[in-house]
């Protein structure tokens, strides 16, 4: 309770006291300083996501607009509407997050995974909702929904996940449960990406090697099942082990991918000047953006790309070293490493690091669900900082703490 009276020293009387929190406002203009006041967003994330808006839509348009500037204009609605969410969520997120639980988004998920699984089917896979301006895909929900889960578990046992490896269960059950809805789909990329995010969450949360260890043991079993039990898959593996030997069959899209990589040279053929987006590169503009982009700017143009990346990556990891809370510190972290891993797959599968996977290439793939969540970790990422930076009296996570308002 706000405290309204106060005993006086002189007198056994109490004189009436003003809440800080209804103080008038200052004169000559001057803006009360309990006001509320928006919260200042980080400027060099901030710029890294501008930076990244902007080619993405440079490099949208060049991959697609021989056909027609549609997709370019509907990449444009998408990021106009993932702005809005990340703005939106840079000032709000935390008031939201005390709301609503993070079991009742995952429960939220899971129910949206479940209804892709009867929806009709698109290239013979059930990964869409259709929504009619666009179609919404609830494995880049989950990809948010279960950072967030697992951070506020982790958060709340902190320090003794080492010593007791019954901890883990609960997290690594909600993510089994996760991941299984998604390769029913199927799809085996999204599971892996969000695996490697959830293990790295519980390393620097303090779970053991060993115990991680073991959890990687026991997932080998699962992804040889999905490989050997789906056969466009297992195809997928042998023609990323030796694509020359299916350039008709399998190994088609890798080849063309490495044919717009090494014509690209050190400085590109010049933006729009692609060849291989010219219906010989399938899905251009979309999973393999990457190969038209090194194709079009060369090998100083996608550095500097590179580059941009490993930038988000420094300066989300330095935001979460920095961060006073544990939920704050992993879900900065965990959001960060998602965005991250997944240009890392996205980038290695174009040049044939890792077998080809439906991953899009974070900021510049087309595509609404991708742009809009991507966009969604960003405004969660900038709130989390932000709260962090600003002056304890003005921080949203401490609206509940009257006696700090009010000192």
């Amino acid at each position: 309770m706000v405290k309204l009276f106060s005993k006086t020293k002189n007198r056994n009387t109490f004189a009436r006291r003003k809440p800080a929190l209804f103080k008038e406002p200052a004169r000559c203009g001057v803006q009360s300083e309990q006001a509320w006041q928006p919260l200042k967003i980080d400027k060099r994330l901030a710029f890294i996501v501008f930076a990244f808006i902007c080619f993405g839509l440079i490099f949208t348009y060049s991959s697609s607009a021989f056909d027609s500037t549609a997709y370019f204009k509907r990449q444009v609605l998408f990021d106009a509407l993932g702005i809005a969410a990340a703005l939106f969520l840079s000032q709000t997120y935390l008031p939201l997050q005390r709301i609503i639980k993070p079991i009742w988004l995952m429960y939220g998920t899971w129910a949206l995974l479940l209804i892709v699984l009867f929806t009709e089917p698109i290239a013979n896979v059930h990964r869409w909702i259709n929504l009619g301006f666009f179609n919404l895909q609830p494995s880049e929900v989950a990809k948010v929904t279960l950072v967030i889960y697992v951070a506020d578990y982790l958060s709340n046992v902190q320090g003794k996940l080492a010593k007791n490896w019954k901890l883990l269960i609960k997290p690594l059950l909600v993510s089994g449960v996760t991941f299984a809805l998604m390769m029913k789909a199927p799809d085996l990329g999204t599971p892996m990406l969000m695996g490697a995010v959830v293990v790295l969450m519980l390393y620097v949360a303090g779970a053991s090697l060993k115990h991680l260890a073991v959890l990687f043991a026991l997932s080998i079993p699962v992804i040889l099942y999905q490989l050997i039990f789906y056969t466009y898959r297992l195809e997928r593996l042998l023609s990323f082990l030796n694509p020359e030997a299916q350039a008709g069959g399998a190994g088609y899209q890798l080849m063309q991918s490495f044919l717009a990589v090494g014509s690209g040279g050190w400085f590109g053929k010049g933006l729009g000047n692609s060849e291989l987006k010219l219906e010989y590169l399938p899905a251009a503009h979309t999973d393999f953006i990457f190969s038209i982009m090194c194709e079009e700017v060369g090998l100083i143009g996608v550095l500097i790309v590179i580059f941009f990346f490993c930038w988000l990556l420094v300066r989300g990891v330095s935001l979460a070293r920095v961060a006073k809370n544990s939920f704050n510190s992993l879900v900065i972290f965990g959001l960060t490493m998602t965005v991250c891993i997944q240009a890392f797959f996205n980038m290695a599968m174009a040049i044939g690091l890792i077998p080809t996977k439906g991953i899009p290439l974070p900021f510049f793939s087309y595509g609404g669900s991708s742009v809009i969540m991507t966009l969604v970790m960003v405004g969660i990422i900038l709130n989390l900082a932000a709260s962090e930076a600003a002056p304890k009296a003005r921080r949203l996570d401490d609206f509940t703490d009257y006696k700090n308002r009010n000192k």
